[in-house]
C-alpha cells in the first residue's frame, strides 16, 4: 500500500531531509526530519507531521503553537533523499523563534545578520519546555 516510501534513500537513521516551501511564494519556510511514519501521515492527513530528533517522537507541526502547514504537494528529489512539502503556512509563522522563514539570517561582510522582524513573540506562542521545534 505504501510502496512509494519504499522508493526514498533513508539515512542511517532511518529518516530524510524535509524542507517545506510555501507552495505560492516559493519560499523556503524550514527544514526538518521524517521518518517513514511520519512522511505515511503527512501524506495521509495533508499536514506536515515531522519527527523531532530532539524529543524522539512524532511533530505535528502546529500542535502547539497552531501554526500548521496545510500540504498542497510532495516532491522527492532526483537521489530520492530530499523531500520537499509544498504547504501553506497557517498563521504565517513557521520558525519557534516567530519568524516567516527559519532562514531570517543573511551572511555580510563575515557576519550573519537578521533581516527579518518577529512577528509573534515566541513567549506568546509557547511556553517555556515547548521552544524547540
Amino acid at each position: 500500500m505504501n510502496d512509494w516510501l519504499d522508493e526514498i534513500r533513508w539515512n542511517e537513521d532511518g529518516l530524510v531531509p524535509a524542507i517545506a516551501q510555501d507552495h505560492q511564494t516559493g519560499r523556503i519556510l524550514m527544514m526538518a526530519w521524517m521518518n517513514r511514519e511520519s512522511l505515511a501521515l503527512t501524506a495521509a492527513e495533508n499536514r506536515a507531521i515531522y519527527w523531532s530528533r530532539s524529543r524522539g517522537k512524532l511533530w505535528r507541526k502546529g500542535e502547539e503553537s497552531g501554526h500548521v502547514q496545510k500540504l498542497h504537494e510532495l516532491r522527492l528529489d532526483c537521489d530520492a533523499d530530499v523531500i520537499v512539502l509544498m504547504v501553506e503556512q497557517l498563521g504565517g509563522i513557521a520558525c519557534h523563534t516567530g519568524r516567516e522563514s527559519c532562514f531570517y539570517r543573511v551572511l555580510e561582510d563575515g557576519t550573519w545578520k537578521t533581516v527579518e522582524a518577529v512577528l509573534k513573540d515566541p513567549a506568546a506562542i509557547y511556553s517555556a519546555e515547548q521552544r524547540h521545534d
